[in-house]
C-alpha cells in the first residue's frame, strides 16, 4: 500500500528501512526522518505523516530500547504550560 504519494513510499519500504536500521544498530531510535533518509527521500507536504507513523508502529522492531524508555519526566498539572512564563500574553482588556 502506498503511504506517501509525494515520494512514492509504500508500507513495504517503511518496514524494510526499519528492519535494515535495527539490524545495523540495535540501539538506534527510529524516527520518520531517519526512514526518509534511509530511503534516499525527503518529506514533502506532510499529509501522510499520521499514516506513516501508524505504519511505523505496526513494526515490532520500532520500539525504543529498554534503557531509554524511562528518560521522559512526568508532567504535573502545575507545569502544563510548556515551560513558558505564566505572563507570556499581554492582556487586551484595556484596549
Amino acid at each position: 500500500m502506498i503511504i506517501c504519494h509525494c515520494t512514492s513510499i509504500s508500507d513495504h519500504d517503511i518496514h524494510a528501512a526499519i528492519d535494515w536500521m535495527r539490524a545495523s544498530d540495535p540501539q538506534t531510535i527510529i524516527t520518520p526522518g531517519k526512514i526518509y533518509r534511509a530511503l534516499g527521500k525527503k518529506a514533502d507536504c506532510g499529509g501522510c505523516m499520521s499514516l506513516f507513523l501508524d505504519t511505523m508502529r505496526t513494526n515490532a522492531k520500532v520500539s525504543v530500547p529498554a534503557h531509554l524508555q524511562s528518560l521522559r519526566t512526568a508532567i504535573s498539572p502545575e507545569s502544563n504550560y510548556e515551560g513558558r512564563p505564566q505572563s507570556h500574553r499581554i492582556s487586551q482588556q484595556g484596549t
